[in-house]
C-alpha cells in the first residue's frame, strides 16, 4: 500500500490584533483580494474563501497605508498580470511588493514621518507604475515605483492630510489640508504643478441647519436651504471646526462632485457652484460615521459607523427632478436635493475598549461586497444578495420617500427580454437598475422587477488575541506514527483559551475554552492530547488558583489533571512531561514538586519540604523500554514452546507462571504495559543537578552533581541523545558529551537564558535558544552558532515564546500579537503564495506564470474551434508541460458554479463572454471598453434593423450609466444636465451661484428661466444693468441674418479679447454652438467643448467635435489613446476602433472585437478593409502560438488569408513532424 501524507510545512505567519496606527491601513484591489496591515505585516486575504494567502514581511515599524496598483492598461507578455501591491509605514517608508513571490520589487525612503496617504495614478496610458504620495508636513511627492525614482516633488504651504483624484479628469487633484482645500487643476506626471492651486476653506456643518429641530414648515424650509459650505475666504475660528472633516473623496458616478464626511453627516458638493446639493445626516440616537465608500457603477454609499454596521445609501429617484424649481411644491415636501435612502445594513459588532471597527473596503471589481477590518484582527466580509419582489405597478415611483428599486433592463450590454440566463450578484449594476427621471412621456421599461437588498456575512477571518502566547508543538513526526500524525500547534492565550493550529494549511483547527486565568504553559501527552496549567493573580500572601487540565483533543473534553488540589498554593512554575508520555513533573515557585502518572491520573510522590528549590529540569531520552520489550518477546516465545508441548508437561510444569505471562499479555494488549524506568534531572538554586530515576510507582535518587563554577544559576537544560546542554542567567551555554564525559562552556554575551529546545529528528542536534532579546540557532555536534535573530537589530518585536515545528522549522510567538513559523536562518516570513497549502481552491489568475495566465485568458474569451464551448483545457491542442496544464485547469475548476454555467450558454454572446472575463480577472482596462462596445454594438445593430421615419429611435430604457460622462446617449445626456442645473438652482443662495445657473440655462438652450434668473438681480448689485441688458437681449434675439452676424462678431471679439466664455454663450443664443465648440477647443476647454455638442448639437455635428477631440488625445503629448478608443466606440466609428487597437498592437482585443462586429453586421469586410482585417488575423494567430494554442492560431491564420499564409504553412510542418516522430 502507498502511503501519502502531507506534512508539508511553509513559513509563514499567523497574525492577530491590530495596532492602533495600522487604521486606515486596508484596500480591496481589482486584483480581487483583500490587504490590511497588522503592525509592521501586510496580510493579503481572498475573500471569496477567506484565506489569508499571504504576510509580506519587511517594515520594521507599523504599516499606515497599503494600496494595490491599478489594472487600468493592457496586458500582455510585455506588461503582465502581476499582483503589485504598495505598502507605507510611520518612518516614511514605502514598500512595492510583488505579492504571488513574497519579495519587494522596490523600496523608497527619503523622509522619516508617517506617509499620510498614497494613491496610484489611474490613467496607465504613459505609465503603470506611478505612485502619488504624502509625505510629512506638506509634500506631496510622485514616485516611479518599479524602480524607485522620485520624479518631482511639491510643497504647500498647509499640512496635508489626505487627497483624493479626480475620476474623470487625470489634471485635477484636491488635497485635504489642516485649513481647508486645495483644488490643482494642473497635475501632470511629467512635471510638478505649477501653482499652488485654488484654496478654499471649509465652514463647520454644525453651523448649518442640518443639526436644527424640524418644527414645523418654516423649520424644513430653512432645513433646505443649505448653507455654503466652500468660502474664498478664511472663516473665523468660532464657526468652524476643520478636524471634524474626516474624509474627502471624489463621487466617482459622477463628474464634478465631492463628499465630505463629517462624524453626523455626509455634506454632497457640487464643485461647479461650489455648494452643498445633498446631505446624509444620521438621526440623534444613530451611530455615527467613520468611513464612506462612494460607488462608481450606481449613485450609492457604501459608510461604516462607529459601532461596526456598514449600510448602503443609494439616491432617491426623484419623480419629478426635471420639474422646473418655479413651480409650486407643497411646503411640506422637502425641496429638491440628492437624497441618499438608507436600503440595507449589517449587523453591528460588539465594541468595547479592544474591540472598535477600524477599516471598510469595497470590492474595486463588483462594488457588491464590503468587507469590515476589525481591531482585534477579525476580517468580516460582507456580500450584498438581491431579492425580486416581482413586478411592481409603474407609478409607485413616484412616491415622496423612499423610491423603490428595480432590477436591471440588461444584462452584460444585451436587454433581457432576449436574455435566457441572468446573474443577478454579479455586479452592483447587475442587480439593481440605474436611477431614471420619470415623468409621463419616459417609455414603460419592460421586465423589471422591484429589487431588495441585504447583506449577507460570506466570510470571516478570525485572528490571535491578545499576547502574551505560550507556543507548544505536538510530538515530531515518527515511522510509527506516519499514517495518523497532524502538525498541529498548541497556542495558550491570555484569556484562558488554547487554540490548535494545522500548521500545513495555517488555520485554527479547534479552539478550546479551558481555564480561567492566562495559560502559562502546554505540554503534549500524546498526538491527541495534551495538558496546560494556568495561574490566576496572586493575592496578598502571595497564593494563587493553579489550574492543570488534560485535554482530550479529539473530543474536547477537559479533566482536573490534579482533582481538587490547586487553591491557595504557590504557583506552578512549569510542567515537564517524560520521554515516553508516562511520567508528569509539576514544579512550584516555593513549594516541592510533585511527580505524577499521566495514564492513571495519580500522584506517584510528592517531595518532602525540605526538598531543593527547583531551577531548571528535563526528562532524559533514555529509558529500558527496549529491554522490556526484549523481554516481553521472551515470554512469548516461552509461551508459545509451552503450548507445542505435551498436556501432560504443561500440567506439571510452570502453570502458575504460564498463567501469569498470558495475564501481562492480555494486559499489553490493552495498553496496559508495565511502566519503563525514565529518569530526569534537575538544578537548585546553588547551580547543584540532581539525577532521579522513575519506575512505576517507585522514585529513586541518583547521583548529585557539584555546582560548576564558570556557570551561574542555571535556567533551562535541553537532553538529547547523549548531549546534555544548560544554560543560565548570564548568557553562558554548558555542553555536556555524556559519552565521552566532557564539558564545555561557551558564553553568548546576551544575558538570560529563558529557554532551550532541541531540534526534532533522528541525528538532529540543532539547539533553539531563547534569550530576552531574541533567539538563535545552534549546532552542538559544532558547538557553534548557526544563526540570530535580536530585537531592535533584525526585527522589531520580542519574542515571547519559541519552540521547533520541524526540523528545519522554527516557530516563535512575539509581542505584536503574531506567531511566525521560520525556516531555520529565521529571516523574513514572506513566502511564495503558490508553495501553499491551501484549503480551498482560490480564483486568482494572477498567480499564474504570465504565459499561462494569457492562455487562460485566451481559453475563456474565445473558442471558435471548437463545436461546444469547453472549461476542460486538456481537451485543446496546448503544447505546454502537465504541471503548468495543471495550475491552469486548477483555476478553471475554481470558478463559480454559476458563472461556469454562465460561460457554457451557447446563447453567450462573444462580447458578453468578454465582459465577463474582464470582470474575472479584474482587468479594469478590458472591463470599461468592453462595457461602452457591448452597449453601442448593441444600439446600432438595431439601428440598422429599425429605423424610424423621425430617425433613429434611442433606447432609453437602458442608456449607458452617468459615471461614463460625455460617452453617454446625447439625449439622456442632456436630460441629466437639465437635472443638474435645476438642482444647483434650487440650492442657489448667493448672486454668483444665481449667475452660474443662469450662464448654465442659456447654455442648455433654456432660455425663459434663464431670462428669469437674470431678472432677480436686484437693484444695488453692479451687474444689475448688465444683466438687464442681457435678459433683454436674450428675449428679443431673432433668426435675421444682421442680428446674427452683429452678435457673432461681437462673440468673435469677446473671444479674442479672453473673454470665451461670454462669447461662446452669444453663439449659443444665435444657435452657433458648433462654432462655439470650435473656440472652446482652440483655446484648449477639450472638456468643456466635448460637453457643449453633447447638450446642444445635432448628432452629426456633436461627432464632428468629438473626432477633432479624439485627434487630441491621440497627439504625443497627450497620448491618452485609451479614452480616444471609447469616444470612438460612442460614435459607432468601429472600423476607425479596431484599426487604433492594431496600431497599439492590442491584437487579441482587436480581433475579438472585430470578431464581435461581423457577428453584430456593423462591419463589413469589403475591399478596402480585407488586407487590414486579414492583418489582425494574422497577427492574433502569431500571438496565439507564442501562447503555445495551437488550434486557435491555424484557425486564425486561415482567416488571414495571404497574411497568414507562411504562419500556417509553419504550423502545419511542425504538426507533421511531431506525428512522423
Amino acid at each position: 500500500m502507498v502511503l501519502s501524507v502531507n506534512i508539508k510545512l511553509s513559513a509563514r505567519t499567523l497574525t492577530g490584533t491590530l495596532s492602533g496606527q495600522n487604521r486606515g491601513a486596508a484596500d480591496w484591489g481589482w486584483q480581487r483580494l483583500i490587504a490590511h496591515g497588522c503592525h509592521s505585516l501586510v496580510l493579503v486575504i481572498d475573500p471569496s474563501t477567506s484565506q489569508t494567502i499571504q504576510v509580506l514581511e519587511g517594515h520594521k515599524a507599523n504599516v499606515v497605508k497599503v494600496k494595490w496598483a491599478r489594472e487600468n492598461y493592457h496586458h500582455n507578455i510585455g506588461s503582465p498580470y502581476s499582483l503589485r501591491l504598495a505598502s507605507a509605514d510611520t518612518t516614511g517608508k514605502i514598500i512595492v511588493w510583488d505579492v504571488a513571490t513574497g519579495a519587494a520589487r522596490c523600496e523608497i525612503q527619503e523622509y522619516t514621518k508617517p506617509i499620510q496617504d498614497m494613491e496610484w495614478l489611474w490613467n496607465q496610458d504613459a505609465s503603470r507604475d506611478l505612485l502619488l504620495a504624502v509625505h510629512p508636513p506638506n509634500y506631496i511627492v510622485l514616485w516611479n515605483a518599479d524602480t524607485g525614482t522620485k520624479l518631482w516633488k511639491k510643497s504647500y504651504a498647509e499640512n496635508i492630510l489626505s487627497f483624493s483624484f479626480d475620476p474623470f479628469e487625470l489634471s485635477h487633484l484636491a488635497l485635504l489640508t489642516s485649513e481647508g482645500i486645495v483644488f490643482i487643476s494642473d497635475f501632470s506626471p511629467s512635471k510638478p504643478p505649477s501653482s499652488s492651486g485654488k484654496k478654499v476653506y471649509i465652514s463647520s456643518p454644525h453651523s448649518s441647519p442640518a443639526h436644527t429641530k424640524l418644527a414645523g414648515t418654516g423649520a424644513k424650509k430653512a432645513f433646505n436651504k443649505v448653507k455654503i459650505l466652500i468660502t474664498n475666504e478664511k472663516p473665523n475660528a468660532e464657526s468652524v471646526t476643520l478636524n471634524d472633516c474626516l474624509q474627502l473623496s471624489y463621487l466617482p458616478s459622477k463628474r464634478n462632485h465631492m463628499l465630505l464626511l463629517y462624524p453626523r453627516e455626509i455634506l454632497i458638493l457640487d464643485l461647479e457652484v461650489n455648494q452643498t446639493v445633498g446631505i446624509v445626516a444620521i438621526e440623534r440616537t444613530g451611530a455615527p460615521f467613520l468611513q464612506v465608500i462612494p460607488c462608481r457603477q450606481r449613485d450609492a454609499l457604501f459608510c461604516l459607523h462607529e459601532n461596526g454596521c456598514i449600510t448602503l445609501r443609494v439616491r432617491r429617484s426623484n419623480s419629478n427632478s426635471l420639474a422646473l424649481p418655479t413651480e409650486e411644491q407643497d411646503p411640506d415636501q422637502p425641496a429638491q436635493e440628492l437624497a441618499y435612502d438608507l436600503r440595507c445594513q449589517c449587523d453591528a459588532i460588539r465594541v468595547t475598549k479592544t474591540v472598535r471597527p477600524f477599516n471598510m473596503v469595497c470590492c474595486a471589481v463588483s462594488e457588491n461586497s464590503a468587507a469590515l477590518i476589525v481591531s482585534d484582527g477579525r476580517v468580516m466580509v460582507w456580500e450584498l444578495k438581491s431579492n425580486l419582489l416581482g413586478p411592481k405597478p409603474y407609478h409607485s415611483c413616484s412616491s415622496s420617500t423612499a423610491s423603490p428599486l428595480y432590477s436591471p433592463a440588461s444584462f452584460c450590454g444585451i436587454p433581457l427580454s432576449t436574455q435566457q440566463r441572468k446573474l443577478p450578484d454579479l455586479s452592483l449594476d447587475n442587480m439593481i437598475g440605474q436611477r431614471i427621471a420619470i415623468d409621463e412621456e419616459s417609455p414603460r421599461i419592460q421586465n423589471q422587477q422591484e429589487v431588495q437588498l441585504k447583506f449577507l456575512l460570506t466570510g470571516l477571518l478570525s485572528g490571535l488575541p491578545l499576547p502574551p502566547f505560550v507556543v507548544r508543538m505536538c510530538p515530531p513526526l515518527t515511522t510509527k506514527n506516519i499514517k495518523s500524525y497532524h502538525p498541529l500547534l498548541a497556542v495558550g492565550t491570555s484569556n484562558g483559551s488554547v487554540l490548535i493550529y494545522h500548521l500545513t494549511s495555517g488555520l485554527l483547527h479547534k479552539e478550546l475554552s479551558i481555564h480561567s486565568c492566562e495559560v502559562k504553559g502546554i505540554e503534549w501527552a500524546s498526538l491527541t492530547s495534551f495538558l496546560s496549567f494556568a495561574t490566576s493573580t496572586p493575592n496578598n500572601l502571595g497564593l494563587v488558583r493553579n489550574e492543570l487540565q488534560l485535554v482530550d483533543l479529539p473530543t474536547g473534553r477537559s479533566i482536573a489533571f490534579r482533582g481538587e488540589r490547586g487553591n491557595e498554593e504557590p504557583p506552578i512554575e512549569m510542567i515537564k512531561v517524560s520521554h515516553l508520555k508516562q511520567f508528569l513533573v509539576v514544579v512550584f515557585r516555593d513549594k516541592p514538586l510533585e511527580l505524577w502518572d499521566i495514564r492513571s491520573c495519580t500522584l506517584l510522590r510528592e517531595m518532602a519540604k525540605n526538598f531543593p528549590a527547583v531551577t531548571a529540569l528535563e526528562w532524559s531520552p533514555s529509558h529500558n523500554l527496549k529491554s522490556l520489550r526484549k523481554k516481553q518477546l521472551a515470554v512469548r516465545e516461552a509461551m508459545a514452546r509451552q503450548t507445542v508441548a505435551s498436556d501432560a508437561e504443561a500440567n506439571n510444569v510452570e502453570s502458575p507462571m504460564i498463567s501469569l505471562l498470558q495475564e501481562a499479555e492480555s494486559k499489553a494488549e490493552f495498553n496496559q504495559n508495565i511502566s519503563a524506568r525514565e529518569h530526569f534531572i534537575f538544578t537548585d538554586n546553588n547551580g547543584r543537578a540532581f539525577h532521579l530515576t522513575v519506575e512505576g510507582s517507585i522514585v529513586k535518587d541518583g547521583v548529585r552533581i557539584p555546582p560548576d563554577g564558570d556557570m551561574g544559576s542555571i535556567t533551562c537544560i535541553a537532553w538529547k541523545g547523549e548531549i546534555l546542554v544548560l544554560g543560565d542567567v548570564d548568557g553562558n551555554v554548558n555542553f555536556w558529551d555524556l559519552k565521552a564525559r566532557l564539558s564545555r562552556g561557551i558564553p553568548t554575551h546576551r544575558g538570560w537564558i529563558k529557554k532551550i529546545r532541541f531540534g526534532p529528528g533522528k541525528g538532529n542536534m540543532k539547539l533553539l535558544m531563547m534569550f530576552n532579546d531574541g533567539v538563535e540557532v545552534w549546532d552542538t555536534k559544532e558547538i557553534q552558532m548557526v544563526s540570530s535573530m535580536r530585537t531592535g537589530r533584525n526585527v522589531s518585536y520580542k519574542v515571547l515564546d519559541m519552540d521547533w515545528c520541524s526540523s528545519d522549522k522554527v516557530v516563535l510567538a512575539s509581542d505584536d500579537g503574531c506567531i511566525r513559523v521560520l525556516e531555520m536562518a529565521m529571516k523574513s516570513a514572506s513566502y511564495r503564495v503558490d508553495e501553499q497549502e491551501l484549503t480551498d481552491p482560490i480564483w486568482c489568475p494572477y498567480l499564474l506564470l504570465p504565459r499561462s495566465c494569457l492562455v487562460l485568458k485566451a481559453f475563456l474569451l474565445h473558442q471558435p474551434w471548437n463545436g461546444q464551448y469547453s472549461l476542460d483545457i486538456m481537451q485543446i491542442h496546448y503544447s505546454e508541460n502537465k504541471e503548468i496544464k495543471f495550475l491552469v485547469q486548477e483555476q478553471l475548476n475554481s470558478i463559480s458554479n454559476d458563472i461556469q454555467n454562465l460561460l457554457l450558454d451557447p446563447e453567450f454572446q462573444l462580447f458578453q463572454r468578454c465582459l465577463l472575463v474582464a470582470r474575472l480577472f479584474g482587468d479594469e482596462s478590458e472591463l470599461l471598453f468592453w462595457t461602452i462596445a457591448a452597449h453601442y454594438l448593441y444600439r446600432f445593430s438595431k439601428r440598422k434593423e429599425l429605423v424610424t421615419p423621425n430617425g433613429i429611435e434611442e433606447n432609453q430604457a437602458s442608456p449607458l450609466d452617468m459615471c461614463y460622462d460625455v460617452l453617454c446617449e446625447n439625449s439622456y445626456f442632456q436630460k441629466s444636465q437639465i437635472e443638474r442645473v435645476n438642482l444647483q438652482e434650487a440650492k442657489r443662495t448667493t448672486y454668483d451661484h444665481t449667475r452660474k445657473c443662469a450662464d448654465q440655462l442659456l447654455l442648455l438652450g433654456q432660455t425663459d428661466r434663464a431670462v428669469q434668473l437674470l431678472l432677480e438681480t436686484s437693484a444695488e448689485n453692479p451687474s444689475y444693468y448688465c444683466d438687464s441688458l442681457k435678459a433683454c437681449l436674450v428675449t428679443t434675439i431673432t433668426s435675421s441674418g444682421p442680428s446674427q452676424s452683429t452678435i457673432k462678431l461681437v462673440a468673435t471679439n469677446m473671444i479674442a479679447n479672453g473673454k470665451l466664455a461670454e462669447g461662446v454663450q452669444l453663439l449659443c443664443l444665435i444657435d452657433k454652438a458648433a462654432d462655439a465648440c470650435r473656440y472652446l477647443q482652440t483655446y484648449g476647454e477639450w472638456n468643456r467643448a466635448a460637453w457643449l455638442a453633447k447638450v446642444r448639437l445635432n448628432k452629426e455635428e456633436c461627432a464632428e467635435v468629438l473626432k477633432r477631440w479624439v485627434d487630441h488625445l491621440c497627439s504625443p503629448q497627450v497620448n491618452q489613446k485609451s479614452k480616444a478608443i471609447l469616444v470612438l466606440l460612442s460614435l459607432g466609428c468601429f472600423t476607425k476602433v479596431a484599426e487604433m487597437l492594431y496600431s497599439m498592437r492590442y491584437f487579441d482585443r482587436a480581433t475579438l472585437f472585430l470578431e464581435a462586429c461581423l457577428k453584430y453586421g456593423v462591419i463589413e469586410i469589403n475591399e478596402n478593409t480585407e488586407k487590414f482585417y486579414n492583418a489582425v488575423y494574422a497577427d492574433y494567430a502569431r500571438y496565439l502560438k507564442m501562447l503555445n494554442l495551437k488550434e486557435g492560431a491555424v484557425l486564425f491564420s486561415t482567416k488571414a488569408g495571404d497574411a497568414g499564409a507562411d504562419l500556417l504553412k509553419e504550423l502545419c510542418q511542425r504538426k507533421e513532424k511531431k506525428t512522423t516522430s
